[in-house]
């Protein structure tokens, strides 16, 4: 089962599309965010979105939230963030097309959210999903993300593009394996697009 939020409907003709990862990319990684008030934006992350859709990239989130079948926070706390940032991205002229997570977890979660499944990065389910929910053309649209599994689940997808940033901005990189180049922030990300 695919957890979504399309914000745009399908497309008759295919749109490039930048996929983002959420905790470190966009936000502040403090584990778990799952409200406005634990939510800090990583320095540039919003002028990286308005940038990239001024170069005519619809934005799609993919995101793992095991926090959910943890029993950290429910799916309507998600929901409620999602909808907040949402809110904020489209004052700032870059929001989302559509949200895609996984509550799941193999190991650590409670029943249903406790399986194996092909949405929980690094498999590609997420993405795949995007791409038939909304005529992606693939061919010229990116990933940005700050772990190896990101870059894992976008080079699963047959995404070219796969940028690693550094988590929150200033951590170490991750695994440098499946990447095709590295950028600080998602600002930076998308000045050198």
């Amino acid at each position: 089962m695919t957890f979504k939020f399309l914000f745009t409907k399908k497309q008759d003709l295919p749109v490039k599309v930048a996929f983002l990862d959420r905790d470190g990319v966009i936000n502040i990684d403090h584990g778990y965010v799952n409200n406005k008030q634990h939510f800090t934006f990583v320095e540039g992350a919003l002028e990286g979105m308005k940038l990239l859709s001024e170069k005519g990239y619809s934005l799609v989130l993919i995101t793992n939230q095991s926090g959910i079948g943890r029993g950290k926070y429910t799916i309507f706390d998600f929901a409620k963030l999602t909808f907040w940032l949402e809110g904020l991205l489209f004052k700032n002229g870059s929001p989302f097309s559509a949200v895609y997570f996984c509550p799941h977890h193999p190991q650590k979660a409670f029943a249903p959210f406790l399986q194996e499944c092909d949405c929980r990065k690094p498999q590609p389910g997420m993405i795949l999903s995007a791409i038939k929910d909304l005529n992606i053309d693939i061919e010229n649209s990116l990933f940005i993300g700050d772990k190896e599994s990101d870059m894992r689940a976008a080079l699963g997808a047959g995404i070219p593009t796969r940028i690693l940033v550094k988590s929150d901005g200033t951590a170490p990189f991750d695994a440098q394996i499946s990447c095709t180049r590295t950028a600080n922030t998602l600002l930076e990300a998308a000045k050198t697009i």
